[in-house]
């Protein structure tokens, strides 16, 4: 696995490079707008370049990269106004990522709003996201930039913490070249799936490639999670400090058929990184150890 760590962009995207250099990371996530606003200025050519720049001058020690969506978005809403900024918020994010050059585009799948006079079903809500993303897809269709639907808790009417959600998303897509999902290992956990042993985490592998197929995996959130199995709430920790505990991720890591997948970090951490350092040091650790637990 190509472990890395989402990585600030202050004084100039470029840097998130530089800063993942640092922590010897083989592949990082990045913020490319502001994720808590709708409005988001256009990029300056000389920071388009520079970004590029860099991107070669790291290619062989820094791939691939992720840009992670606002989150704002929620292709689920039945609101007109909030699904037209949700629309317009994401079509810039694959607009900028095309222009930065960036492999992937993480968004969490969407939440069913709460609502007193519109109830919409979970599977209404998951078809007209996929119909939000086929118009995304046509309407940048020049782009090579893969949009990742991140597993979620579930948290509340959250979409996203079942595998069939991401079955009848991906059913739907008409260029299925664009779409992919990204696995994250707290908010999964939280949903209910159970990879704590080798036969467990066997299990929901056949389940995932039965129900999704192994061939629409493409990344992966290494978080350890504050709650418990199928809490439904998303709250990340450190590596080991957790409920899912330490030794199940050294089950990620020496999957062999996840050699190439990069495997981030969304831990809690401060301006230092020291705590992305203490993160991956933990998982790295694990490489070399194959697991000991009984199936």
């Amino acid at each position: 696995m190509r472990l890395g760590a989402h990585m600030s962009v202050s004084d100039g995207k470029h840097m998130a490079f530089h800063r993942g250099r640092e922590l010897k990371c083989e592949s990082i996530q990045v913020f490319i707008r502001n994720v808590r606003s709708w409005a988001s200025k256009p990029l300056i050519q000389k920071d388009i370049d520079k970004f590029l720049e860099t991107k070669e001058e790291f290619k062989d020690e820094i791939w691939p990269i992720i840009s992670h969506d606002s989150y704002l978005i929620n292709l689920a809403s039945i609101d007109t106004e909030k699904l037209e900024k949700s629309y317009r918020a994401m079509l810039d994010e694959l607009k900028k990522a095309t222009q930065l050059g960036i492999e992937f585009e993480n968004m969490h799948p969407g939440v069913i709003p709460i609502s007193d006079k519109e109830e919409i079903s979970k599977n209404e809500a998951l078809l007209q996201i996929a119909t939000q993303l086929n118009k995304l897809m046509s309407e940048t269709k020049d782009s090579k930039v893969k949009i990742l639907l991140e597993t979620t808790a579930g948290q509340g009417k959250g979409l996203g913490n079942k595998f069939h959600h991401f079955e009848t998303i991906i059913n739907k897509i008409k260029d299925k070249s664009r779409i992919g999902v990204c696995f994250d290992t707290a908010h999964s956990f939280a949903a209910g799936y159970d990879f704590t042993t080798k036969k467990k985490y066997n299990k929901m592998w056949n389940d995932f490639d039965e129900i999704i197929g192994l061939k629409y995996l493409f990344a992966f959130h290494l978080n350890d999670t504050e709650k418990g199995l199928g809490s439904r709430v998303d709250r990340h920790t450190h590596i080991g400090h957790g409920k899912i505990g330490k030794e199940p991720f050294s089950f990620f890591l020496n999957d062999d058929r996840f050699r190439d997948t990069p495997g981030i970090l969304e831990t809690p951490k401060g301006e230092d990184l020291k705590e992305d350092k203490m993160n991956l040091k933990t998982l790295r650790s694990l490489i070399k150890l194959k697991a000991n637990l009984e199936p």
